[in-house]
């Protein structure tokens, strides 16, 4: 039988140890989905640039043509919704794994944005569509899940506040409040994303719904808002590095009295923190997948920068000049990181198979801080090697690099990841120090049997 193609991508190590979790179906979709990269989505990459106009109001009403497309021949291939485990969410998912889905998530993150839109695996979308499809009414799913699912509409969340710390969502000052049958909103977020996109159709805001709860966790809930609503305002998009990130883009939006039915309400009042950490969970997994994907090309990128003919300086290739003596061990540094951040993100999807996100803690919050340093860094070293070009927007590395290094601050800093995960450590300390007691006794009883007095 001849080798799954994945090898190529990720490592036979890798794929040797994980090989017997995926079912047939898994192992026939992600051979799919490969050559459909290969044939499709990533000769399409630069056209999908192209496509979209540099003039700064049209490229926000734009839809890229190629994606559309792109999208059609996904659904007909099956290729599609590929994030939603059917294991998780019965009635609306697909027979994948969160460990079968995870490897999809790093073939697709060689295709920055667009190999993920492609097959409706987009971020925010996938978080949101796991929120209504865990904690949406029946009304709420026919209405906004099933077309988001569709990939007829698109969708923002909406949670982080200009002015406020709000890796800390405690501190969020939106207020939701209840007046008769309605729901009102008013607040001013920043760094939305999607919400500039024009098929965009609803934001599902998060904010105070109980101030005064004795109970900081249950003073927040989450509401559904059509983007269109009276009183919704896409202040401007935010730029990463000047990337904006059109047409979805990370904005600035202004609620300002926005009302909505009270059958908004997704789950119920002051459920809001239990609705974002059942949100954060598989899709951090799935953004550290994607960033191996992103690391793993940019390696790519730097093997063929170095070892092309065409880039010989003084008679050598780049990778035997002494003063480039360093590139042949950034080549090596790059491959083990991108190893070990690999079966590290591995373990934490296997993890949420076997105990959902809650019991994968650890590990995710571990991925959440090592996976995007470990490819900034990656893709730092094959900037280097290819001089001026890498930062430049004739290669994809300066664009990889900006997004990649948002990671570090989204869905919670690394200072928080890092803190929480050393804390987790902490309480390790007290059954290990009686664990070295009990150790200390024992030896203690067999150097008296033996006759031996004092310490070695």
């Amino acid at each position: 039988m001849a080798p799954h193609p994945v090898i190529e991508y990720t490592s036979e190590s890798s794929w040797a140890m994980i090989e017997d979790k995926f079912s047939p179906y898994a192992k026939e979709t992600l051979a799919k989905l490969i050559k459909f990269m290969e044939d499709e989505v990533l000769p399409a990459i630069r056209v999908a640039h192209s496509q979209l106009p540099t003039d700064p109001e049209r490229r926000w009403k734009t839809v890229i043509p190629i994606i559309a497309e792109l999208k059609e021949k996904a659904k007909k291939l099956g290729l599609w919704n590929l994030f939603l485990s059917k294991a998780h969410y019965p009635e609306h998912g697909v027979p994948l794994t969160n460990l079968e889905y995870a490897v999809m998530a790093e073939i697709l993150g060689r295709a920055g944005h667009i190999g993920p839109e492609a097959v409706n695996c987009s971020a925010p979308d996938t978080g949101n569509m796991e929120v209504l499809a865990r904690y949406g009414s029946l009304e709420q799913q026919k209405k906004w899940l099933i077309p988001l699912l569709s990939g007829d509409i698109r969708s923002a969340f909406a949670m982080t506040e200009k002015g406020v710390a709000s890796s800390d969502a405690t501190n969020i000052r939106t207020s939701i409040r209840r007046e008769g049958d309605e729901i009102v909103i008013n607040g001013h977020k920043w760094w939305i994303s999607g919400a500039g996109d024009p098929r965009t159709k609803l934001h599902l805001v998060m904010g105070k719904s109980d101030p005064t709860n004795t109970n900081h966790y249950n003073q927040q809930s989450v509401v559904i808002v059509p983007a269109d609503a009276p009183g919704v305002t896409v202040v401007r998009p935010m730029h990463v590095f000047g990337y904006d990130d059109a047409p979805e883009g990370h904005c600035e939006v202004i609620y300002e009295n926005v009302r909505v039915p009270l059958g908004n309400l997704v789950l119920g009042w002051g459920r809001g923190f239990e609705i974002i950490q059942g949100r954060l969970g598989p899709g951090r997994i799935h953004h550290c997948m994607r960033s191996i994907g992103a690391a793993q090309a940019s390696l790519d990128l730097m093997l063929e920068r170095v070892t092309d003919p065409g880039r010989k300086t003084f008679g050598k290739y780049l990778y035997e000049h002494g003063y480039q003596g360093t590139v042949i061990a950034d080549i090596a540094k790059s491959r083990a990181e991108i190893e070990s951040a690999r079966l590290l993100v591995l373990s934490a999807a296997l993890q949420i198979d076997k105990y959902k996100a809650k019991g994968a803690l650890k590990e995710i919050g571990i991925a959440k801080f090592v996976v995007p340093e470990m490819a900034l860094t990656v893709i730092d070293r094959a900037i280097q090697a290819f001089g001026a070009e890498g930062i430049s927007q004739d290669q994809e590395l300066a664009g990889r690099w900006a997004g990649l290094r948002t990671l570090r601050i989204a869905d919670g800093p690394d200072a928080v990841h890092i803190q929480q995960v050393g804390q987790r450590e902490l309480r390790r300390g007290p059954g290990l120090v009686k664990k070295a007691a009990e150790r200390k006794r024992k030896e203690g009883l067999l150097m008296e049997k033996a006759g031996i007095k004092g310490h070695l």
